[in-house]
């Protein structure tokens, strides 16, 4: 598998003029939001054509959770226009399309492309993430929903070739969202972290996505520069550890907290891992990691340095601490039976990544105790 290039900035985008004349680009698509038109990576595209002669064409047929049928019209439109290379500029739902399009531009529309085996092929997905949190950038995974039916998409060879990290990007976001995809982030470290599947080489990153995210949360919240670049770095590190491991109990819980509740994705999965943590410390006994309760007890000690705690129950606080000080909209649970689609909603392939046995009854309690809190908060 390729290693990913990181592209840095340099006020003027010069690595990214490289990065386009070493491959030879003709004609982009470029897949964004409208929020491209604010920022200066927009700028940058907007003049391409004047300044390098490389056709720039616009795809902005997506919406959140992005439908099959925008990834459809965006691999006819890159067909139809004979583009050589795909840009990303926004968010997970920009990122996952554009990956889609990526594993899918090749082939021929004949029927439906998520029925058919995918065809590598050698066209160039390069990103530039517009959030600190997600590390789509980073991974062989999309999400796009087909019929209302969420679909899973992965495939090695739709993660991006290039990723530019460029903390400008983040500076007109609203604070809400900044602290919501930080908290994405931070549990992709802390679940790739503990999960089953991790491996010596995910933890040493996944620990440094947890360290930078923990030392400039600060920095990156209050809008400043270095914070922002440190923020998307580790976004991106944590992406590349998730990538290795896939998500656990954490995101297995949240899907469904998020649509109910109404609240971003970042912020449900970091109020189901504040009582993750804790239940995995106090239940070591039901350790269903193949390599033992006493590598899990381990694995916890190393996580808690990882987030800068002697010990287990300091990081506990140190989490609880950290997410209650964000001061995040609280959710009230609106019925006893919405408990009951919580716990019937959990991917049960998520929680077999998740170190320590739970039940329904214990996912039920779990779910509770979240409101309960919500309700002491």
């Amino acid at each position: 598998m390729t290693r990913q290039r990181i592209l840095s900035v340099d006020g003027s985008y010069r690595e990214v003029d490289d990065y386009l004349t070493e491959h030879g680009v003709q004609k982009i698509l470029l897949v964004c939001g409208k929020s491209i038109e604010q920022l200066k990576i927009g700028e940058y595209f907007q003049a391409l054509h004047q300044r390098k002669n490389i056709e720039v064409i616009k795809f902005q047929d997506f919406q959140p959770n992005p439908r099959y049928e925008s990834v459809e019209a965006g691999v006819r439109l890159f067909q139809e226009k004979k583009c050589d290379m795909i840009v990303a500029v926004g968010g997970g739902s920009a990122i996952d399309v554009a990956k889609c399009i990526k594993l899918f531009c090749c082939m021929e529309p004949k029927e439906s492309f998520l029925r058919r085996q995918i065809e590598p092929n050698d066209v160039k997905l390069f990103v530039v993430p517009t959030t600190a949190g997600t590390g789509s950038e980073a991974t062989r995974y999309a999400v796009i929903y087909d019929k209302d039916q969420k679909q899973s998409v992965q495939h090695d060879s739709c993660i991006p070739s290039a990723v530019l990290l460029d903390g400008t990007v983040l500076r007109t976001l609203p604070l809400y969202q900044k602290k919501a995809t930080m908290l994405d982030a931070l549990c992709h470290g802390i679940e790739s972290f503990w999960s089953v599947n991790a491996t010596d080489d995910s933890r040493k990153l996944s620990g440094e996505a947890i360290s930078l995210i923990m030392e400039y949360k600060e920095e990156y919240l209050a809008n400043h520069d270095r914070g922002n670049d440190r923020m998307l770095k580790a976004a991106n590190i944590a992406g590349k550890a998730i990538n290795i491991t896939q998500t656990t109990a954490g995101h297995a819980m949240c899907y469904k907290l998020t649509t109910l509740y109404g609240i971003p994705h970042g912020h449900g999965a970091a109020l189901c891992v504040d009582r993750l943590l804790p239940y995995l410390y106090s239940h070591t006994d039901k350790c269903r990691d193949p390599r033992g309760k006493s590598s899990l007890e381990t694995t916890l000690i190393e996580l808690a340095k990882a987030m800068g705690c002697a010990d287990v129950e300091e990081a506990i606080e140190q989490y609880h601490h950290v997410l209650m000080g964000l001061d995040l909209p609280k959710i009230r649970l609106n019925s006893p039976k919405d408990l009951e689609i919580l716990v019937g909603s959990v991917n049960p392939e998520r929680l077999k990544n998740t170190p320590v046995e739970i039940g329904e009854e214990e996912m039920r309690d779990l779910y509770s105790e979240i409101f309960h809190g919500q309700q002491e908060g």
